[in-house]
């Protein structure tokens, strides 16, 4: 049975964190840029477990529940901020987001 290679897998990994990276960077919409991170977070996940898988070690798996828990707690707070600041500014645009100031 043929494998298939980890530098695939990698390869793969990193296309992806890279497009979150982009979509982070250049994307106005909140929601978007919580999308990107959560992009990010599932290419270091896939990387993570394609080490565990080809050095027979459960280490990259258990980063990778971490990984998931982070990321489950960071949608569940991040998702409640941005509901609080539409309701109080009606804009998911995150240059007219400016709580901060006075």
């Amino acid at each position: 049975m043929n494998a298939v290679p980890i530098s695939y897998y990698l390869v793969l990994s990193a296309i992806l964190f890279g497009l979150g990276v982009v979509a982070f960077v250049f994307k106005r919409n909140i929601i978007t840029i919580f999308m990107a991170i959560e992009l990010m977070l599932n290419a270091v996940n896939l990387a993570f477990v394609a080490f565990a898988r080809s050095f027979n070690q459960l280490d990259g798996l258990i980063f990778v529940f971490f990984v998931i828990v982070v990321a489950a707690a960071e949608a569940a707070v991040g998702l409640a901020i941005v509901i609080a600041i539409v309701h109080n500014r009606q804009t998911l645009n995150i240059e007219r987001v400016n709580l901060l100031k006075f």
